[in-house]
Protein backbone atom coordinates (compact mmCIF):
# COMPACT_ATOMS: atom_id res chain seq x y z
CA UNK A 1 0.00 0.00 0.00
CA UNK A 2 1.66 3.26 -0.85
CA UNK A 3 2.40 6.00 1.40
CA UNK A 4 -0.03 9.24 0.49
CA UNK A 5 2.02 12.28 -0.77
CA UNK A 6 2.36 15.37 1.60
CA UNK A 7 2.85 18.71 0.83
CA UNK A 8 4.06 21.58 2.87
CA UNK A 9 2.09 25.18 1.93
CA UNK A 10 4.09 28.44 3.28
CA UNK A 11 2.23 31.72 2.87
CA UNK A 12 3.84 35.18 2.76
CA UNK A 13 2.58 38.56 1.97
CA UNK A 14 -0.64 39.72 2.26
CA UNK A 15 -4.03 38.56 3.98
CA UNK A 16 -5.04 38.30 -0.52
CA UNK A 17 -2.10 35.65 -0.17
CA UNK A 18 -3.61 33.50 2.67
CA UNK A 19 -6.83 33.09 1.07
CA UNK A 20 -5.06 32.06 -2.57
CA UNK A 21 -3.80 29.46 -0.31
CA UNK A 22 -6.48 28.23 1.50
CA UNK A 23 -7.97 27.79 -2.48
CA UNK A 24 -4.58 26.18 -3.13
CA UNK A 25 -4.84 23.60 -0.18
CA UNK A 26 -8.19 22.83 -0.88
CA UNK A 27 -7.40 21.88 -4.49
CA UNK A 28 -4.60 19.64 -3.45
CA UNK A 29 -6.50 17.85 -0.82
CA UNK A 30 -8.96 17.34 -3.87
CA UNK A 31 -5.82 15.30 -5.47
CA UNK A 32 -4.74 13.25 -3.12
CA UNK A 33 -2.12 15.26 -1.73
CA UNK A 34 -2.13 15.58 2.20
CA UNK A 35 -1.00 18.28 3.82
CA UNK A 36 1.88 18.56 5.98
CA UNK A 37 2.46 21.20 9.21
CA UNK A 38 6.22 21.73 7.90
CA UNK A 39 8.61 20.95 5.26
CA UNK A 40 10.80 18.83 6.74
CA UNK A 41 7.42 16.77 6.98
CA UNK A 42 6.68 16.94 3.56
CA UNK A 43 7.66 15.58 -0.35
CA UNK A 44 6.81 19.05 -1.76
CA UNK A 45 7.05 22.45 -0.36
CA UNK A 46 4.72 25.24 -2.46
CA UNK A 47 5.66 28.46 -1.34
CA UNK A 48 2.74 31.14 -2.24
CA UNK A 49 5.61 34.38 -2.82
CA UNK A 50 5.02 38.29 -2.21
CA UNK A 51 6.33 40.40 -4.83
CA UNK A 52 5.25 43.77 -3.93
CA UNK A 53 8.40 45.53 -2.69
CA UNK A 54 12.20 44.30 -2.72
CA UNK A 55 11.96 43.52 1.05
CA UNK A 56 9.33 41.12 0.24
CA UNK A 57 10.98 39.82 -2.80
CA UNK A 58 14.05 39.00 -0.52
CA UNK A 59 11.99 36.92 1.87
CA UNK A 60 10.40 34.72 -1.01
CA UNK A 61 13.71 33.92 -2.17
CA UNK A 62 15.14 33.37 1.04
CA UNK A 63 12.14 30.89 1.98
CA UNK A 64 12.47 29.09 -1.25
CA UNK A 65 15.99 28.49 -0.46
CA UNK A 66 15.23 27.32 3.24
CA UNK A 67 12.73 24.53 2.27
CA UNK A 68 15.04 23.14 -0.36
CA UNK A 69 17.50 22.86 2.14
CA UNK A 70 15.05 20.57 3.63
CA UNK A 71 15.10 17.92 1.06
CA UNK A 72 12.10 18.41 0.01
CA UNK A 73 10.82 19.55 -3.60
CA UNK A 74 10.32 23.17 -3.95
CA UNK A 75 7.68 24.77 -5.94
CA UNK A 76 7.37 28.61 -6.09
CA UNK A 77 3.88 29.83 -6.88
CA UNK A 78 2.04 33.47 -5.64
CA UNK A 79 3.09 37.08 -6.97
CA UNK A 80 6.81 36.28 -7.32
CA UNK A 81 6.83 33.74 -9.62
CA UNK A 82 3.54 35.02 -11.54
CA UNK A 83 5.56 38.45 -12.04
CA UNK A 84 9.21 36.73 -12.67
CA UNK A 85 8.27 33.32 -14.49
CA UNK A 86 11.19 32.11 -16.76
CA UNK A 87 13.30 34.63 -15.33
CA UNK A 88 12.80 33.51 -11.36
CA UNK A 89 13.44 29.78 -13.10
CA UNK A 90 16.57 30.83 -14.22
CA UNK A 91 17.88 32.48 -11.76
CA UNK A 92 16.71 29.95 -8.87
CA UNK A 93 17.68 26.53 -9.83
CA UNK A 94 17.04 25.40 -6.53
CA UNK A 95 12.91 25.33 -7.22
CA UNK A 96 11.85 22.77 -9.11
CA UNK A 97 8.49 24.38 -10.39
CA UNK A 98 8.55 27.73 -11.15
CA UNK A 99 3.71 28.17 -11.53
CA UNK A 100 1.68 30.66 -12.94
CA UNK A 101 -2.12 31.75 -11.79
CA UNK A 102 -3.12 29.61 -14.62
CA UNK A 103 -1.64 26.69 -13.14
CA UNK A 104 -3.69 26.48 -9.93
CA UNK A 105 -6.90 24.55 -11.06
CA UNK A 106 -4.14 21.98 -11.61
CA UNK A 107 -1.96 22.03 -9.02
CA UNK A 108 -2.61 18.16 -8.28
CA UNK A 109 -1.29 17.55 -11.58
CA UNK A 110 1.72 20.10 -11.48
CA UNK A 111 2.83 18.78 -8.16
CA UNK A 112 2.79 15.09 -9.42
CA UNK A 113 4.96 16.07 -12.64
CA UNK A 114 7.27 17.93 -9.59
CA UNK A 115 7.52 14.38 -7.53
CA UNK A 116 8.22 12.56 -10.98
CA UNK A 117 10.96 14.64 -12.07
CA UNK A 118 9.49 16.73 -14.97
CA UNK A 119 10.88 20.04 -15.01
CA UNK A 120 8.10 21.65 -16.73
CA UNK A 121 9.68 25.62 -18.58
CA UNK A 122 8.22 28.16 -16.66
CA UNK A 123 5.72 30.72 -17.89
CA UNK A 124 6.52 33.94 -20.00
CA UNK A 125 5.38 36.82 -17.67
CA UNK A 126 2.47 38.80 -19.38
CA UNK A 127 0.72 42.40 -18.13
CA UNK A 128 -2.61 39.73 -17.25
CA UNK A 129 -4.89 43.37 -17.64
CA UNK A 130 -4.75 42.18 -21.47
CA UNK A 131 -6.60 39.22 -20.71
CA UNK A 132 -9.91 41.06 -19.89
CA UNK A 133 -11.65 43.94 -21.53
CA UNK A 134 -11.42 47.24 -20.86
CA UNK A 135 -14.66 47.53 -19.86
CA UNK A 136 -15.57 46.05 -16.65
CA UNK A 137 -18.78 44.80 -17.06
CA UNK A 138 -17.68 42.54 -19.73
CA UNK A 139 -15.49 40.66 -17.59
CA UNK A 140 -17.76 38.10 -16.19
CA UNK A 141 -18.82 36.96 -19.38
CA UNK A 142 -15.04 36.88 -21.00
CA UNK A 143 -13.82 35.35 -18.06
CA UNK A 144 -15.81 32.68 -18.31
CA UNK A 145 -15.59 32.40 -22.02
CA UNK A 146 -11.81 32.54 -21.95
CA UNK A 147 -11.27 30.31 -18.83
CA UNK A 148 -9.21 33.29 -17.30
CA UNK A 149 -7.51 32.32 -13.65
CA UNK A 150 -8.20 34.55 -11.08
CA UNK A 151 -6.67 33.09 -7.84
CA UNK A 152 -8.74 33.07 -4.61
CA UNK A 153 -12.11 33.04 -6.41
CA UNK A 154 -12.54 29.40 -6.85
CA UNK A 155 -13.51 27.44 -9.70
CA UNK A 156 -13.26 28.58 -12.76
CA UNK A 157 -16.99 29.65 -13.97
CA UNK A 158 -18.91 26.55 -16.18
CA UNK A 159 -22.10 28.63 -16.77
CA UNK A 160 -23.45 25.97 -14.55
CA UNK A 161 -24.33 26.82 -11.30
CA UNK A 162 -24.44 24.07 -8.38
CA UNK A 163 -27.89 23.73 -7.31
CA UNK A 164 -27.03 23.69 -4.12
CA UNK A 165 -25.63 26.96 -4.57
CA UNK A 166 -22.08 28.29 -5.12
CA UNK A 167 -19.15 26.24 -4.17
CA UNK A 168 -16.50 27.38 -1.76
CA UNK A 169 -13.45 26.20 -2.46
CA UNK A 170 -11.17 26.44 0.18
CA UNK A 171 -9.46 24.65 3.39
CA UNK A 172 -8.50 26.38 6.43
CA UNK A 173 -4.96 26.56 6.91
CA UNK A 174 -5.03 28.14 10.55
CA UNK A 175 -7.38 28.45 13.88
CA UNK A 176 -8.86 31.42 15.33
CA UNK A 177 -12.22 33.58 15.18
CA UNK A 178 -10.42 35.62 12.36
CA UNK A 179 -10.74 35.20 8.49
CA UNK A 180 -9.87 36.74 5.61
CA UNK A 181 -12.76 36.90 3.14
CA UNK A 182 -11.85 38.01 -0.23
CA UNK A 183 -13.90 40.14 -2.36
CA UNK A 184 -12.62 40.99 -5.58
CA UNK A 185 -8.79 40.42 -7.36
CA UNK A 186 -6.69 42.86 -9.57
CA UNK A 187 -7.03 46.27 -9.81
CA UNK A 188 -7.73 48.81 -12.70
CA UNK A 189 -5.89 51.88 -11.35
CA UNK A 190 -2.50 53.02 -12.53
CA UNK A 191 -0.89 54.43 -9.98
CA UNK A 192 2.76 55.55 -10.89
CA UNK A 193 4.85 53.45 -8.07
CA UNK A 194 2.65 50.49 -8.44
CA UNK A 195 3.40 46.75 -10.62
CA UNK A 196 0.53 44.82 -9.00
CA UNK A 197 -1.79 45.29 -11.62
CA UNK A 198 0.27 44.01 -14.21
CA UNK A 199 0.67 40.85 -12.78
CA UNK A 200 -2.66 40.26 -10.81
CA UNK A 201 -4.75 41.87 -13.53
CA UNK A 202 -7.79 43.65 -14.36
CA UNK A 203 -10.40 43.64 -11.27
CA UNK A 204 -13.10 41.10 -11.03
CA UNK A 205 -15.44 40.85 -8.34
CA UNK A 206 -16.60 37.61 -7.13
CA UNK A 207 -20.88 37.76 -7.34
CA UNK A 208 -22.37 38.37 -3.76
CA UNK A 209 -23.96 34.98 -3.20
CA UNK A 210 -20.38 33.51 -3.79
CA UNK A 211 -19.24 35.86 -1.23
CA UNK A 212 -22.27 35.33 0.99
CA UNK A 213 -22.18 31.20 1.18
CA UNK A 214 -18.23 31.11 2.21
CA UNK A 215 -18.72 33.78 4.94
CA UNK A 216 -21.67 30.99 5.80
CA UNK A 217 -19.00 28.20 5.32
CA UNK A 218 -16.44 30.75 7.52
CA UNK A 219 -18.89 31.22 10.04
CA UNK A 220 -19.67 27.45 10.51
CA UNK A 221 -15.50 26.89 10.95
CA UNK A 222 -16.28 29.19 14.11
CA UNK A 223 -14.98 32.57 12.38
CA UNK A 224 -16.39 35.52 14.26
CA UNK A 225 -14.81 38.08 12.65
CA UNK A 226 -14.74 38.56 8.60
CA UNK A 227 -11.66 40.81 7.29
CA UNK A 228 -12.84 41.65 3.94
CA UNK A 229 -10.14 41.82 1.37
CA UNK A 230 -9.36 42.90 -2.38
CA UNK A 231 -6.83 45.06 -3.89
CA UNK A 232 -9.48 47.85 -4.54
CA UNK A 233 -12.74 47.23 -2.27
CA UNK A 234 -14.30 50.19 -2.95
CA UNK A 235 -14.51 49.31 -6.84
CA UNK A 236 -16.68 46.03 -5.33
CA UNK A 237 -19.19 45.94 -7.95
CA UNK A 238 -18.58 48.13 -11.15
CA UNK A 239 -17.75 45.10 -13.40
CA UNK A 240 -21.37 43.63 -12.00
CA UNK A 241 -23.23 47.00 -13.04
CA UNK A 242 -23.77 48.04 -9.27
CA UNK A 243 -21.23 50.42 -8.50
CA UNK A 244 -23.10 50.53 -4.44
CA UNK A 245 -22.83 46.62 -4.18
CA UNK A 246 -20.84 47.21 -1.21
CA UNK A 247 -23.14 49.38 0.35
CA UNK A 248 -25.75 46.28 0.06
CA UNK A 249 -23.23 43.34 0.56
CA UNK A 250 -22.03 44.38 3.92
CA UNK A 251 -25.39 44.56 5.97
CA UNK A 252 -25.95 40.93 4.71
CA UNK A 253 -22.83 39.67 5.50
CA UNK A 254 -23.17 41.03 9.08
CA UNK A 255 -26.30 39.20 9.57
CA UNK A 256 -24.82 35.55 8.99
CA UNK A 257 -25.10 33.67 11.85
CA UNK A 258 -22.33 33.38 13.96
CA UNK A 259 -20.06 36.23 12.12
CA UNK A 260 -20.18 38.99 14.85
CA UNK A 261 -17.80 41.40 13.18
CA UNK A 262 -17.32 42.55 9.36
CA UNK A 263 -14.20 44.72 8.82
CA UNK A 264 -14.09 46.15 5.37
CA UNK A 265 -9.91 46.97 4.12
CA UNK A 266 -8.20 48.34 1.13
CA UNK A 267 -10.52 51.53 0.92
CA UNK A 268 -9.69 54.04 -2.06
CA UNK A 269 -10.29 57.86 -0.89
CA UNK A 270 -11.30 58.72 -4.25
CA UNK A 271 -13.95 56.26 -4.70
CA UNK A 272 -15.30 56.24 -1.06
CA UNK A 273 -18.65 57.32 -1.78
CA UNK A 274 -20.84 59.36 0.67
CA UNK A 275 -23.27 56.23 1.36
CA UNK A 276 -20.81 53.85 1.44
CA UNK A 277 -19.35 55.80 4.56
CA UNK A 278 -22.93 56.01 6.16
CA UNK A 279 -23.07 51.99 5.94
CA UNK A 280 -19.87 51.57 7.72
CA UNK A 281 -20.53 53.76 9.98
CA UNK A 282 -23.79 52.78 10.76
CA UNK A 283 -24.47 49.34 10.44
CA UNK A 284 -24.64 46.99 13.53
CA UNK A 285 -21.97 44.56 13.45
CA UNK A 286 -19.52 46.27 10.75
CA UNK A 287 -16.58 47.85 12.05
CA UNK A 288 -16.44 51.65 11.52
CA UNK A 289 -13.12 51.26 10.95
CA UNK A 290 -11.42 52.73 7.16
CA UNK A 291 -8.35 51.40 5.81
CA UNK A 292 -7.86 54.54 3.33
CA UNK A 293 -4.73 54.45 1.12
CA UNK A 294 -3.64 58.31 1.29
CA UNK A 295 -0.27 57.55 0.33
CA UNK A 296 1.07 61.15 0.68
CA UNK A 297 -0.71 64.75 1.69
CA UNK A 298 1.31 66.99 -1.03
CA UNK A 299 -0.96 67.45 -3.98
CA UNK A 300 1.92 67.78 -6.85
CA UNK A 301 3.37 64.34 -5.36
CA UNK A 302 0.00 62.81 -5.23
CA UNK A 303 -0.20 64.04 -8.70
CA UNK A 304 2.61 62.60 -9.99
CA UNK A 305 1.51 59.34 -8.54
CA UNK A 306 -1.61 59.24 -10.48
CA UNK A 307 -3.46 59.60 -7.27
CA UNK A 308 -6.43 61.66 -5.72
CA UNK A 309 -6.64 64.56 -3.49
CA UNK A 310 -4.84 66.67 -0.83
CA UNK A 311 -4.24 67.42 2.73
CA UNK A 312 -7.14 69.44 2.72
CA UNK A 313 -9.62 67.14 1.01
CA UNK A 314 -8.51 64.31 3.03
CA UNK A 315 -9.08 66.20 6.36
CA UNK A 316 -12.55 67.07 4.89
CA UNK A 317 -12.88 63.29 4.13
CA UNK A 318 -11.77 61.93 7.91
CA UNK A 319 -14.59 64.81 9.39
CA UNK A 320 -17.38 63.27 7.70
CA UNK A 321 -16.52 59.77 8.72
CA UNK A 322 -15.90 61.38 12.47
CA UNK A 323 -18.90 63.24 11.71
CA UNK A 324 -21.12 60.02 11.85
CA UNK A 325 -18.95 57.83 13.94
CA UNK A 326 -16.57 59.72 16.69
CA UNK A 327 -15.22 56.58 17.89
CA UNK A 328 -14.10 55.04 14.39
CA UNK A 329 -10.26 53.26 13.48
CA UNK A 330 -8.64 54.99 10.30
CA UNK A 331 -5.33 53.36 9.86
CA UNK A 332 -3.02 54.50 6.12
CA UNK A 333 0.24 53.77 4.40
CA UNK A 334 2.78 56.59 3.45
CA UNK A 335 5.28 56.46 0.32
CA UNK A 336 8.24 58.85 1.53
CA UNK A 337 10.63 60.10 -0.93
CA UNK A 338 9.18 59.76 -4.25
CA UNK A 339 10.91 61.15 -7.11
CA UNK A 340 10.23 65.06 -6.65
CA UNK A 341 8.92 64.74 -3.30
CA UNK A 342 10.57 68.51 -1.97
CA UNK A 343 10.82 69.58 1.95
CA UNK A 344 7.52 71.40 1.45
CA UNK A 345 5.89 68.66 0.37
CA UNK A 346 7.24 66.41 2.78
CA UNK A 347 6.10 69.06 5.25
CA UNK A 348 2.83 68.71 3.90
CA UNK A 349 2.68 65.25 4.52
CA UNK A 350 4.07 65.83 8.23
CA UNK A 351 1.47 68.76 8.52
CA UNK A 352 -1.17 65.91 7.50
CA UNK A 353 -0.09 63.68 9.80
CA UNK A 354 -0.27 66.16 12.55
CA UNK A 355 -4.10 67.37 12.09
CA UNK A 356 -5.14 63.18 11.17
CA UNK A 357 -5.10 61.52 14.48
CA UNK A 358 -4.78 58.28 12.63
CA UNK A 359 -5.03 55.00 14.62
CA UNK A 360 -2.18 53.45 12.84
CA UNK A 361 0.22 54.64 10.24
CA UNK A 362 2.78 52.73 7.94
CA UNK A 363 5.85 54.33 6.34
CA UNK A 364 7.84 53.09 3.15
CA UNK A 365 10.90 54.59 1.55
CA UNK A 366 9.99 54.88 -1.87
CA UNK A 367 11.95 52.21 -4.41
CA UNK A 368 12.15 51.73 -7.65
CA UNK A 369 9.55 48.78 -8.84
CA UNK A 370 10.41 46.80 -12.06
CA UNK A 371 7.59 47.78 -15.01
CA UNK A 372 6.28 51.07 -13.15
CA UNK A 373 6.09 54.74 -14.60
CA UNK A 374 8.01 56.65 -11.63
CA UNK A 375 11.04 53.86 -12.10
CA UNK A 376 11.81 56.43 -15.46
CA UNK A 377 10.94 59.48 -13.23
CA UNK A 378 13.33 62.42 -13.15
CA UNK A 379 14.19 63.72 -9.77
CA UNK A 380 15.24 60.55 -7.67
CA UNK A 381 16.30 61.39 -3.98
CA UNK A 382 19.60 59.66 -2.67
CA UNK A 383 18.85 56.53 -0.57
CA UNK A 384 20.28 58.26 2.14
CA UNK A 385 17.99 61.07 2.11
CA UNK A 386 15.30 58.89 1.75
CA UNK A 387 15.97 57.20 4.65
CA UNK A 388 16.69 60.19 6.41
CA UNK A 389 12.96 61.13 5.67
CA UNK A 390 10.95 57.54 6.63
CA UNK A 391 12.86 57.68 9.99
CA UNK A 392 11.96 61.35 10.57
CA UNK A 393 8.27 60.31 9.25
CA UNK A 394 8.18 57.25 11.33
CA UNK A 395 8.94 58.80 14.69
CA UNK A 396 6.33 61.59 14.16
CA UNK A 397 3.94 58.90 13.39
CA UNK A 398 4.55 56.47 16.34
CA UNK A 399 4.44 59.57 18.36
CA UNK A 400 0.99 60.88 16.64
CA UNK A 401 -0.65 56.94 17.09
CA UNK A 402 0.28 56.58 20.69
CA UNK A 403 -1.17 59.66 21.33
CA UNK A 404 -4.30 58.59 19.35
CA UNK A 405 -4.42 55.24 21.80
CA UNK A 406 -4.08 57.31 25.27
CA UNK A 407 -7.16 59.90 23.92
CA UNK A 408 -9.22 56.33 24.05
CA UNK A 409 -8.64 55.77 27.63
CA UNK A 410 -11.84 56.03 29.36
CA UNK A 411 -13.69 54.48 26.37
CA UNK A 412 -15.85 51.63 26.07
CA UNK A 413 -14.75 49.35 23.68
CA UNK A 414 -16.19 45.69 21.87
CA UNK A 415 -12.86 43.81 21.75
CA UNK A 416 -12.50 39.88 20.05
CA UNK A 417 -10.79 37.85 22.45
CA UNK A 418 -8.40 35.71 20.38
CA UNK A 419 -5.50 34.21 22.47
CA UNK A 420 -4.56 33.95 26.10
CA UNK A 421 -1.85 36.24 27.54
CA UNK A 422 -0.28 37.57 30.70
CA UNK A 423 -2.90 39.01 32.75
CA UNK A 424 -5.54 38.19 31.01
CA UNK A 425 -6.96 37.84 27.37
CA UNK A 426 -5.32 39.34 24.16
CA UNK A 427 -7.49 40.64 21.02
CA UNK A 428 -9.00 43.46 19.00
CA UNK A 429 -11.11 46.40 19.04
CA UNK A 430 -12.98 47.52 16.19
CA UNK A 431 -10.37 49.56 15.53
CA UNK A 432 -7.61 47.11 15.20
CA UNK A 433 -7.53 45.25 11.96
CA UNK A 434 -5.46 42.28 12.40
CA UNK A 435 -1.45 41.87 12.37
CA UNK A 436 -1.29 45.88 11.66
CA UNK A 437 -3.20 47.94 14.04
CA UNK A 438 -1.94 46.87 17.91
CA UNK A 439 -4.14 45.04 20.32
CA UNK A 440 -6.11 45.41 23.52
CA UNK A 441 -5.39 43.24 26.90
CA UNK A 442 -8.53 42.59 28.57
CA UNK A 443 -7.61 41.88 32.20
CA UNK A 444 -9.53 38.97 33.99
CA UNK A 445 -9.72 35.42 34.52
CA UNK A 446 -12.00 32.65 32.85
CA UNK A 447 -12.66 35.04 29.77
CA UNK A 448 -14.13 33.21 26.39
CA UNK A 449 -11.77 33.30 23.48
CA UNK A 450 -13.67 33.48 20.31
CA UNK A 451 -16.21 36.06 21.85
CA UNK A 452 -16.54 39.65 21.54
CA UNK A 453 -17.05 41.77 25.19
CA UNK A 454 -17.49 45.13 26.27
CA UNK A 455 -14.62 46.60 27.96
CA UNK A 456 -13.38 49.88 29.75
CA UNK A 457 -9.48 51.12 28.53
CA UNK A 458 -7.64 51.88 31.03
CA UNK A 459 -4.38 52.47 29.50
CA UNK A 460 -1.96 52.40 26.44
CA UNK A 461 1.31 51.37 25.20
CA UNK A 462 1.87 52.65 22.41
CA UNK A 463 -1.08 51.87 20.00
CA UNK A 464 -1.75 49.14 22.06
CA UNK A 465 -4.28 49.59 24.53
CA UNK A 466 -5.31 47.73 28.53
CA UNK A 467 -8.86 47.29 29.11
CA UNK A 468 -11.00 45.54 32.21
CA UNK A 469 -13.76 44.14 32.24
CA UNK A 470 -16.93 46.56 33.75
Amino acid sequence: MSTRRTVSLVTLGCARNEVDSEELAARMEEAGWGLADSADAADVVVVNTCGFIDAAKKDSIDTLLAAHDSGAKVVAAGCLAERYGAELAAELPEADAVLSFDDYAGIGERLDEVMAGVRRDAHTPRDRRTLLPISPVERSAAQERERVAVPGHGDLPDGVAPASGPRVLRRRLGGGPVAPLKLASGCDRRCTFCAIPAFRGAYVSRPPAEVLEEARWLAGHDVRELVLVSENSTSYGKDLGDLRALEGLLPELAAVEGIERVRASYLQPAELRPGLIEVLCGTPGVAPYFDLSFQHASGPVLRSMRRFGDRERFLELLDRIRALAPEAGVRSNFIVGFPGESEDDLEELMAFLTDARLDAIGVFGYSDEDGTEAAGFDGKLDPGEVSARVEEVTALAEELTAQRAEDRIGSEIRVLLEEKADGGVEGRAAHQAPEVDGTVLVHGDGLPLGEIVTARVVGSDGVDLVAEMP
